[in-house]
């Protein structure tokens, strides 16, 4: 089974939005992902919990986590969330940039397009991982 990790710096808002999208479309015996952040905050934003809920998905027991090494030690596919200079390095790990506007702080209607265009990006993904 294949891991991919979503990174971001805080791992409240992209990487998660992210994650939870792929593990929504995933066959889960092929792909599963995970996210977590050079710099974690203390929450997910409640932008990004509400949006996701929107879509079914609930992210309420979910909290930002660090990127550990034993993380990236596990990890085939490392897509950074536009963490610029704050992109984690993971050795062996296939890497993808997706420049990505923070949710933080914005409001619905836009955290909305940042849901539809991260998943646009999730499938695309899948597509060509099989």
């Amino acid at each position: 089974m294949k891991t991919i990790l979503f990174a971001c710096v805080h791992n409240a808002g992209r990487s998660q939005i992210a994650a939870a999208l792929f593990n929504a479309m995933a066959d889960p015996a092929k792909a599963r992902a995970i996210s977590a952040g050079t710099q974690p905050g203390t929450r997910m934003h409640p932008e990004v919990e509400e949006t996701l809920r929107e879509v079914g998905i609930d992210l309420s027991d979910v909290r930002p986590q660090l990127l550990t090494p034993e993380i990236a030690a596990r990890t085939q596919v490392l897509i950074t969330m536009g963490c610029g200079e704050a992109c984690p390095v993971v050795p062996g790990a296939r890497v993808e940039d997706w420049p990505v506007e923070d949710p933080k702080g914005l409001p619905a209607g836009r955290v909305r397009q940042i849901r539809v265009g991260i998943r646009e990006r999730v499938l695309r993904l899948l597509q060509d991982n099989g």
